[in-house]
């Protein structure tokens, strides 16, 4: 099992890093780094990291199939993070992101909210200063967001 959801997301991550390089250019047109950056070194990781594993999944000894205690979590975080997508287009970047970031802490580290609050916050506005600051590169708005805003 571990082989085969491997190779679907080496499927995937190929899909994904092949767009990167066919769509985005990896330079603006001022010589800045421009959108095919970050998508080409997420991609190429990607794919190296599966094909790493899966190099390691071939020698390593089989081992018998047994359920998981984590199955429950691994579906929570699974639709929580399909949830994530879905809200980027309603809400925007940094408010969908605080949210998920925040939803998933608690499910994983429920003995400190503080702790869990804290990082919701920074992780989105460290996200806010690289891309729209540093970078100029623009998260989504959101319908909601853009309405509100105007």
């Amino acid at each position: 099992m571990r082989i085969a959801f491997t190779l679907v997301i080496l499927f995937a991550s190929a899909i994904y890093t092949y767009a990167a390089f066919t769509d985005l250019n990896f330079l603006s047109s001022t010589g800045r780094l421009g959108p095919g950056f970050f998508p080409r070194i997420i991609g190429g990781g990607l794919i190296c990291v599966c094909v790493l594993d899966l190099a390691i999944g071939f020698f390593r000894p089989r081992e018998p199939v047994a359920g998981s205690e984590h199955t429950q979590t691994v579906i929570v975080v699974a639709t929580l993070s399909a949830l994530f997508v879905a809200a980027l287009g309603v809400i925007g970047g940094y408010p969908a992101m605080f949210a998920f970031i925040f939803a998933i802490l608690m499910i994983l580290n429920r003995a400190r909210p503080v702790q869990n609050g804290v990082i919701a916050l920074l992780l989105p506005s460290a996200i806010y200063l690289l891309f729209d600051v540093w970078l100029n590169a623009s998260v989504p708005r959101g319908i909601l967001l853009e309405r509100w805003l105007g």
